[in-house]
C-alpha cells in the first residue's frame, strides 16, 4: 500500500510530505506510547498515533520510519512539521480514532511486513 492510499483510505489530509506519498508501506503501527513503537520493528511501518510533541518525530527517524498519521484530529506544531521534513517524513492526519483507522487499514490489505534485525 502506498501512503497515499493508506491517507485517502482514512479520509485524511498531508500536513507535510505529500509529494513523497508514493512510497511503499507494508505495515502499521498504532500506539500512543512510543516504548511500544520501538518494540514494533519492521520494515516499510506508517505509524499511526494520537501523540503530538517532537519525541514522534525523533522515535521516527530512530527507527526508519518514513510516514506518520495522527489520529483523533490531531495536527502537528509547526516545529514538529519543520523536524519531520529536514528527516524526510510524511505527516499527515484524520479525524478517525485509532482503533477505527487501523482496522480500515488491517481491511484494506495492511496485515504484515517483514521483521529487520536490530
Amino acid at each position: 500500500m502506498k501512503v497515499s492510499e493508506a491517507v485517502t483510505l482514512l479520509e485524511g489530509q498531508f500536513f507535510s510530505g505529500a509529494e513523497k506519498a508514493e512510497r511503499e508501506i507494508a505495515s502499521a503501527c498504532g500506539a500512543d506510547l512510543m516504548s511500544d513503537v520501538m518494540a514494533f520493528v519492521k520494515d516499510r511501518v506508517l505509524l499511526l498515533t494520537g501523540l503530538v510533541n517532537p519525541q514522534v518525530i525523533r522515535t521516527a527517524e530512530l527507527l526508519d520510519i518514513h510516514a506518520i498519521i495522527f489520529v483523533r484530529g490531531k495536527a502537528p506544531s509547526r516545529d514538529m512539521i519543520d523536524m519531520a521534513e529536514e528527516s524526510d517524513i510524511v505527516l499527515a492526519g484524520t479525524k478517525l480514532p485509532m482503533f477505527i483507522s487501523c482496522g480500515k487499514l488491517y481491511e484494506a490489505g495492511l496485515k504484515t511486513g517483514g521483521t529487520r534485525a536490530i
